[in-house]
């Protein structure tokens, strides 16, 4: 652990707020500016729109052998079932120009760790409380794994919040028991 990340360590900073935060890009600047104007239901539908239009004339289509595997996943996996993080390369397959499979994103820097590692289904996700208009969403293919959780990200500089990440289940392989002894 780097004695910079230990609380005792940073006692001083911490108490003068001298915590350096990354510098915002200027796009992320446009991004904040545009969404403190619309509403969640607005952004939506202009990012819809725009991956749409993206997707329209991207050369980044799937190709139809992973069209295929995303089309015929077999069970619906549950609560205790281990499974096998697919490698990182297979997961970018499945990915649209926007890094995401049917809306969610693979995001590198929280979940690149986990990538070829074993975990245990915590259970799956059929709603969650989306934040940003305080409303409940159903979902279909998301599990949350035990003890897989999100440590802050680059992009937006160090987060406490140790949110459950989500995860396709196409991006993951259950395995049996049997075979981790």
């Amino acid at each position: 652990m780097d004695p910079k990340e230990c609380q005792f360590q940073a006692i001083q900073e911490i108490s003068e707020g001298k915590e350096k935060t990354p510098p915002r890009t200027l796009k992320r600047n446009f991004i904040l500016f545009v969404r403190r104007r619309i509403t969640p239901t607005q952004e939506r539908k202009l990012y819809q729109r725009a991956d749409a239009l993206i997707e329209k004339f991207s050369s980044n289509k799937l190709s139809d052998k992973v069209a295929a595997v995303l089309e015929n996943k077999a069970e619906p996996l549950k609560a205790g079932d281990l499974v096998r993080i697919k490698s990182k390369e297979q997961i970018e397959a499945t990915l649209n120009h926007l890094g995401r499979l049917k809306g969610c994103s693979f995001m590198d820097d929280a979940m690149g760790p986990y990538v070829g590692t074993v975990q245990r289904v915590l259970k799956p996700m059929e709603r969650f409380v989306d934040e940003r208009d305080l409303t409940v969403k159903k979902a279909k293919g998301l599990v949350l794994l035990e003890g897989v959780m999100c440590q802050g990200t680059t992009t937006f500089g160090r987060c406490d919040r140790s949110c459950l990440l989500f995860w396709r289940e196409e991006w993951m392989e259950k395995i049996e028991e049997e075979s981790m002894s």
